[in-house]
């Protein structure tokens, strides 16, 4: 049945995640539940997404892009690095000095466990009003300490932990605390254990004032289940778990970001960050707009608001220097469009019978009037289109009906082979009166 061939790639010099870190079994009960709310999205466009451009955002492309996140409804956001730019740094005083920040947003800033780069950081969000959450991240990953770090287990876990201790000196009770054992899926989960157990005592984690445990996919090594497996591992065997919020934070190395994320969530995790459309180094974070858009098709309220989708693309591009690909979920500018005649054809004819019940149109997992989009481009024509299609356009732009649509459907196809490009609702309009003489 299969004849592909052996390929000439060595993929013998790879080895699955099985045979690079433990995974530990765990009692799996997320194949079994649904996701019924949405988790706490927690964008991180100006500090991972920032860190992933070409050239990185100006002051004022960050404080817009901040205005927009703020203005759709996110209500924890990651604002920078501010050890590692004197920009980061500057964007952060702006945050503080100013009336930017809602009283109800949680500012979040990154450091790695160094007491210098912890020092400039809670220099940065001092006089912050409002919640402020300091993120302290160490490679945690076996390959990861034995090559860039060159520390034992032992060793890493003192300079995590002298870390954690120099920000409780400096910030005290005005921060909260997360902590990313960076490269989360490729590190051994009983050295995850003992790391959280150490911080969430040290730092005295309640219900009241949780520490978040930050678990990243930093690089994607395994199919989603897998991932799915670890966070639940934790989830179940979390020490304080009640005073712990569980973050993940997926990358998208096996294009498979968004599965990753979703199965997490079904498996505990109750904070996922990612950036909105998303941008990210290398193949990218998490797509945190895909997957509230993604609740939202399945009747579950993300709690962020994408009525205008097309004005967030705006500023996301203009912030990123970046377009956002036009076949790219829920945002694209051809991802409710079709162009085959079948789809065109199943369109029209749900189109006729939508009400203003449940929405059920083939084709079209949602409403594009539920993100700001118009129907002018949901059935656009070309030589794959069909008699549906060119009757659907011409009806809905100018109120023509063919008499015989197969018939004229003849004519379009001719016109569009010879062309080879699509034919537009005027074009359309032109031809019918050529071939007919009249426009009804």
């Amino acid at each position: 049945m299969n004849r592909q061939q052996p390929s000439p790639m060595p993929s013998h010099r790879y080895r699955d995640i099985f045979a690079k870190v433990p995974v530990a079994p765990v009692e799996r009960t997320w194949p079994d539940r649904r996701i019924t709310q949405a988790p706490l999205w927690v964008p991180v466009d100006l500090r991972d997404g920032n860190q992933a451009l070409a050239e990185p955002m100006d002051p004022e492309r960050k404080r817009t892009f901040f205005e927009l996140m703020v203005a759709i409804g996110y209500k924890e956001i990651e604002v920078g690095y501010p050890s590692a730019s004197q920009t980061d740094f500057d964007f952060v005083r702006l945050l503080a000095e100013s009336d930017l920040v809602p009283p109800d947003v949680t500012i979040v800033v990154f450091t790695p466990a160094r007491p210098d780069l912890i020092a400039r950081t809670v220099e940065s969000v001092a006089g912050m009003r409002g919640d402020v959450v300091i993120h302290m991240y160490a490679a945690t990953a076996p390959v990861w300490r034995d090559v860039v770090l060159r520390k034992s287990r032992d060793e890493l876990a003192s300079m995590i932990y002298a870390g954690s201790e120099e920000i409780q000196r400096l910030a005290g009770d005005s921060v909260r605390f997360q902590f990313s054992p960076e490269v989360y899926n490729l590190t051994e989960p009983d050295y995850v254990l003992e790391l959280a157990d150490h911080l969430t005592k040290q730092w005295d984690a309640t219900p009241e004032r949780p520490v978040i445990l930050n678990l990243p996919a930093t690089i994607e090594a395994a199919t989603p289940n897998v991932y799915a497996d670890q966070i639940e591992y934790m989830h179940q065997n979390l020490p304080r778990r009640d005073g712990v919020i569980l973050s993940v934070h997926p990358h998208n190395d096996r294009g498979t970001g968004i599965a990753c994320a979703e199965l997490a969530v079904l498996a505990g995790a109750e904070r996922v960050e990612g950036c909105v459309f998303g941008n990210g180094e290398r193949t990218g974070n998490v797509d945190i707009a895909t997957l509230a858009l993604n609740l939202h098709a399945q009747g579950v309220d993300p709690m962020i608001d994408f009525s205008d989708i097309d004005k967030v693309r705006s500023v996301v591009e203009y912030c990123t220097r970046m377009p956002i690909h036009p076949r790219h979920p829920y945002v694209g500018e051809l991802v409710y469009t079709a162009f085959s005649g079948t789809h065109q054809d199943a369109i029209r004819k749900g189109f006729a019978v939508q009400g203003d019940g449940l929405w059920e149109v083939p084709y079209l997992p949602i409403d594009p009037a539920d993100v700001g989009r118009g129907y002018e481009a949901v059935v656009r024509v070309n030589s794959q289109s069909g008699k549906g299609g060119i009757a659907h356009v011409l009806e809905s732009v100018y109120g023509i009906r063919p008499a015989d649509e197969r018939e004229f459907a003849r004519y379009v196809q001719k016109r569009t082979d010879e062309t080879g490009r699509e034919a537009t609702a005027s074009e359309l309009k032109a031809l019918y009166e050529e071939v007919y003489g009249c426009s009804n």
